[in-house]
């Protein structure tokens, strides 16, 4: 509240955890950079969080381009019926995690990942 002065840190991503840093804001939107399970408890709580911030590699490691937990994490959520993600940005999700591996010369991964592609086309 605004009588009172925060009492804990922000849920920070475990790689800035032990570095001291306190981030308010994020540079990309003006959003927090917040804990993977900082927002899965928020959406526990909330059934219509935005999974956006959820599903952001950031929350997790320091590699934006990293997408393997956020991939995982997505097809698990899916699975149980959350499913408020914008067409758009599970594109954005498959495509580039898709990309990664086959960056690492996991093609036949890569294959079976788009075929998770929302857009037939």
């Amino acid at each position: 509240t605004s009588e009172c002065e925060k009492y804990a840190c922000c849920p920070l991503p475990p790689y800035l955890e032990d570095s001291g840093c306190v981030i308010e804001e994020d540079d990309n939107g003006g959003r927090p950079l917040r804990d993977v399970c900082f927002h899965l408890l928020k959406l526990y709580s909330d059934r219509s969080y935005e999974l956006d911030q959820l599903l952001d590699p950031r929350s997790v490691t320091s590699d934006p381009l990293d997408f393997r937990l956020s991939w995982h994490l997505w097809e698990v959520l899916r699975a149980l019926n959350y499913c408020h993600l914008s067409q758009q940005s599970w594109g954005v999700l498959n495509t580039s995690y898709a990309a990664q591996l086959e960056s690492q010369g996991l093609w036949e991964w890569a294959v079976f990942v788009m075929l998770h592609e929302p857009d037939a086309q």
